[in-house]
C-alpha cells in the first residue's frame, strides 16, 4: 500500500514538471503564408527558418496557409504574434479580417515579411497596420542598406552600411504617421528604375525605408521588406533582424527606454 501511495505520488509530480511554467515557451507564434496572387519560391525556406529560430530561442511555431482554420478568435488568442509570411492578395474574408483586427486589438503582435505589402490592398485597417503598400520593384540588385534607428531589437549586428542584395520594393506613401523607421536602402548604389505594362517606377528619392515598426490600435507591428530570396533565409544577419521584429512583436520587450 505504502509502495502504490508513493508511486502515484511520484507519478503525479512528473506529470506536474511536464507542465511547468519553467519548461514553457517564451511565447506562440502562428507563421500564416497563404498567397491569393504571385507565390514565392522563398516561401518553404521562411517557414524552416522560423522554425528553427523558435528551437534557437524557445518559442513555439504553428504554420498554415488555412486562412479557416487559424482566422478566428479562439485559434488567435493561442499566440501572441502572427507573421505575414510572404503572402500576398486578398488572404482573409471579412469574418477573417474582423478576427484579426480584435487580435491585434487585446494586444497581440503583427509581423510582415516582405510581400506582406503586397497583401489586402483593399482592407483600410491592413494597409494602416502594415505602414506602407507596395507599388513596384526593379530586378534582384546588390545594394547598400543603411541602418536609421538602432534603438530595436535585432538591430545588432547591423553595421552603419550594409552590403545587401534583395528585391528592393519601392513604396507607396506612408499609411500611418506613427512609423518608426529602422531600416533604408540607398538608391544611389542601384538602379531602382523599371518599367512595367501597367506601372513605373523610379525609386522613392533620398529617403527609401525598407524596415519599421509601429504601435496600431492596441497591438505591435513590425515590417521588413527584406526576404525576397530563398538563400536570404540562411543570412544570420537578416535572422537576427526577423528574430528581432518577431520578439518585440510577440512581447512588446527589448527597446531601451
Amino acid at each position: 500500500m505504502i509502495r502504490s501511495l508513493a508511486t502515484v505520488v511520484c507519478a503525479c509530480a512528473l506529470a506536474f514538471a511536464s507542465v511547468s511554467p519553467v519548461q514553457a515557451a517564451q511565447f506562440k507564434v502562428l507563421l500564416f503564408s497563404k498567397s491569393a496572387g504571385w507565390h514565392h519560391d522563398a516561401v518553404h525556406a521562411g517557414v524552416t527558418a522560423v522554425q528553427e529560430l523558435g528551437k534557437l530561442h524557445d518559442f513555439e511555431v504553428f504554420w498554415t496557409a488555412d486562412a479557416g482554420r487559424v482566422m478566428n478568435d479562439a485559434e488567435l488568442a493561442k499566440y501572441q504574434a502572427v507573421v505575414f509570411l510572404l503572402t500576398t492578395g486578398d488572404v482573409l474574408d471579412d469574418a477573417q479580417q474582423a478576427a484579426f483586427e480584435r487580435f491585434i486589438r487585446r494586444g497581440g503582435g503583427y509581423v510582415g515579411v516582405h510581400s506582406a505589402a503586397d497583401t489586402e490592398y483593399g482592407w483600410p485597417w491592413y494597409t494602416q497596420l502594415v505602414g506602407h503598400m507596395f507599388h513596384v520593384h526593379p530586378a534582384i540588385q546588390t545594394a547598400i542598406v543603411k541602418v536609421e534607428q538602432s534603438n530595436f531589437p535585432g538591430m545588432e549586428r547591423f553595421a552603419p552600411r550594409n552590403l545587401f542584395t534583395d528585391e528592393w520594393y519601392e513604396f507607396g506613401p506612408a499609411r500611418s504617421k506613427d512609423l518608426v523607421y529602422l531600416l533604408s536602402v540607398d538608391e544611389s548604389t542601384y538602379r531602382p528604375q523599371t518599367s512595367w505594362p501597367d506601372r513605373e517606377g523610379k525609386g522613392m528619392g533620398a529617403f527609401h525605408p525598407i524596415s519599421w515598426y509601429q504601435y496600431y490600435d492596441g497591438g505591435r507591428a513590425f515590417y521588413t521588406g527584406m526576404g525576397h530570396m530563398a538563400a536570404t533565409y540562411g543570412d544570420p544577419v537578416f535572422l537576427h533582424h526577423l528574430y528581432g521584429g518577431i520578439y518585440w512583436a510577440a512581447t512588446g520587450r527589448g527597446i531601451a527606454r
